[in-house]
């Protein structure tokens, strides 16, 4: 039951805020489907990413071939990260923000790249230039949304988050004695 309400609420997030279009390409839904991927089955990782194409592009009416394309790429690219976690006992947040990146250069590759080039009919090399700066905002937008949402989605993460809180925190309290013995 608690799965189904991370997948709902992972849903009504992501597409909440991709309509608020912060810049055109913030992308909640890899901080979603990491930690998803990692502790759901196969189906899951590939349902909850098409799930949140599918459902944004019905919310702005913008059902179309470009719909299909990006469903079945960021679908694809969560069933490879189930497969990727699937292996690994320990996981640290620094995994998930490479993966992030990982997960974005191949969707924006996959999707912005090669659709948009069969797609428009545009040279290959336009298309990749062209690329590149909304690939650089959707790596800062999607790899700042792992790191924040991969604490609370994942349990083992937020462990190894805390332990490096508690870490901070005793460093400044010492470096607060120490000012004080001055």
């Amino acid at each position: 039951m608690e799965k189904k309400w991370k997948y709902l609420t992972g849903l009504l997030f992501c597409n909440a805020y991709r309509l608020l279009r912060v810049i055109p390409n913030n992308d909640p839904v890899m901080g979603f489907t990491l930690p998803l991927a990692r502790s759901g089955k196969w189906w899951h990782s590939f349902l909850f990413p098409a799930t949140a194409m599918v459902s944004f592009d019905f919310l702005t009416g913008k059902i179309g071939i470009w719909t299909a394309g990006t469903a079945l790429a960021y679908g694809l690219i969560g069933v490879l990260f189930y497969k990727y976690f699937k292996g690994k006992k320990k996981v640290k947040l620094k995994t998930y923000a490479k993966a992030s990146v990982f997960g974005v250069l191949l969707f924006d590759f996959l999707t912005g790249v090669v659709m948009s080039s069969y797609i428009f009919e545009m040279p290959f090399t336009v298309a990749f230039i062209g690329q590149i700066p909304f690939t650089a905002l959707h790596l800062a937008s999607a790899t700042f949304f792992t790191l924040v949402l991969a604490p609370v989605l994942d349990p083992q993460i937020a462990l190894e988050v805390n332990e490096h809180i508690s870490i901070l925190e005793q460093k400044i309290k010492n470096f607060n004695n120490a000012l004080e013995a001055i």
